[in-house]
């Protein structure tokens, strides 16, 4: 059928570039069987409307040694090399995955595919275009991301000893005393804040209205692996007296000994507090965590939550106040043992165990 149809069009000349590659190899199949037959490559090659040389040529290609039919198959074409080995590309794999631009020389800590393109210049004397750039990029499994943000102060040693040693030999006191392990935590909040996205027309930046009063409000939380929550609302700072406040409220009508886990927080450590701690005798204890390691706390989950699924999500309407709205909930949280204790699920506190 394939050779009718050719045959009808064989009065002008084809460019075989513009034909797909299967039809290509049926028509040199077909050629190379005519031409074996006894018929002439110049009647072949006008039969196919094609330029006379080109019978010739795969008449010759078919002949070669070792060939045979094989040279006259379609080949899937392998497109222009690339400039890195396979080898390079995790070279720069290595030198990119987990490493600051800043240890390279350049003046900028976070990697963009400039500074990759630099990078591989300076180390291979390679040139690659910002697409090629992108592409080995993602041949090698980088996408870009928004990084977490962690103080250069952390200590991994102190995490480290806070991990294996410190906090299994609180969780084992506590089990002797049959004591409670709280984590305890504060936040700050605010009517104007928006966390989130949301659809909208491209290049149309979307609005979301909000109270234009500013209100802010603050509060703090203690949050236990077996599911218990507690939480105080507040204006202002905290200082070491409204701490102490605070936890009277925590400690009231308690029966149990308490081991609180907090933060370095200056109001954590002031002296009224050391003295009211020292006045329960015992029935409450508190522990430090390693500076600047908030991702150690699970409270630190608690209000993560808080502000994606509260005012961020739903702004206050007109007229209404921003302390009742958190008010509401943290003791909807306080109600969901379930929800608190999959808090102490994720990656960063697994390590929390009452032993």
């Amino acid at each position: 059928m394939l050779e009718r149809e050719l045959l009808t069009g064989s009065l002008m000349k084809r460019d075989g570039r513009s034909l797909a590659h299967n039809t290509l190899e049926e028509m040199r199949m077909l050629a190379v069987q005519r031409m074996t037959e006894g018929e002439h490559p110049d009647d072949v090659a006008a039969s196919f409307g094609m330029h006379r040389s080109w019978a010739f040529k795969i008449r010759a290609q078919a002949r070669g040694r070792g060939h045979g039919v094989r040279a006259l198959r379609s080949t899937k074409g392998t497109g222009r090399p690339r400039k890195l080995t396979p080898a390079q590309e995790q070279r720069m794999l290595r030198w990119i995955n987990g490493k600051n631009p800043m240890q390279y020389g350049f003046d900028f800590g976070l990697w963009t595919r400039n500074l990759v393109r630099e990078l591989v210049q300076q180390r291979f004397n390679v040139t690659l275009s910002l697409a090629s750039i992108g592409a080995m990029l993602a041949r090698l499994d980088l996408t870009p991301q928004k990084p977490l943000q962690r103080a250069y102060q952390r200590d991994p040693q102190a995490i480290d000893r806070w991990r294996h040693d410190t906090y299994p030999a609180i969780a084992r006191q506590a089990r002797e005393e049959n004591a409670d392990i709280f984590f305890w935590d504060e936040s700050g909040f605010r009517a104007d804040s928006v966390h989130g996205r949301t659809w909208a027309p491209r290049g149309e930046t979307p609005v979301v209205e909000r109270p234009g009063q500013r209100q802010s409000m603050s509060a703090a939380s203690a949050v236990n692996s077996k599911g218990a929550f507690w939480f105080a609302t507040y204006e202002g700072g905290l200082s070491g007296e409204l701490f102490v406040t605070l936890l009277r409220k925590l400690m009231f009508n308690r029966k149990k000994v308490v081991h609180l886990i907090v933060d370095g927080l200056p109001a954590h450590k002031k002296a009224v507090v050391k003295e009211y701690v020292a006045s329960m005798q015992g029935k409450l204890t508190l522990h430090f965590l390693p500076g600047y390691a908030p991702d150690l706390n699970p409270d630190e989950l608690v209000w993560s939550h808080v502000k994606r699924t509260g005012v961020a999500r739903r702004p206050l309407r007109k007229g209404e106040k921003l302390g009742p709205r958190i008010h509401e909930q943290l003791a909807q949280i306080r109600q969901d043992p379930t929800l608190v204790r999959s808090f102490f699920r994720h990656p960063s506190v697994r390590y929390v165990s009452d032993l």
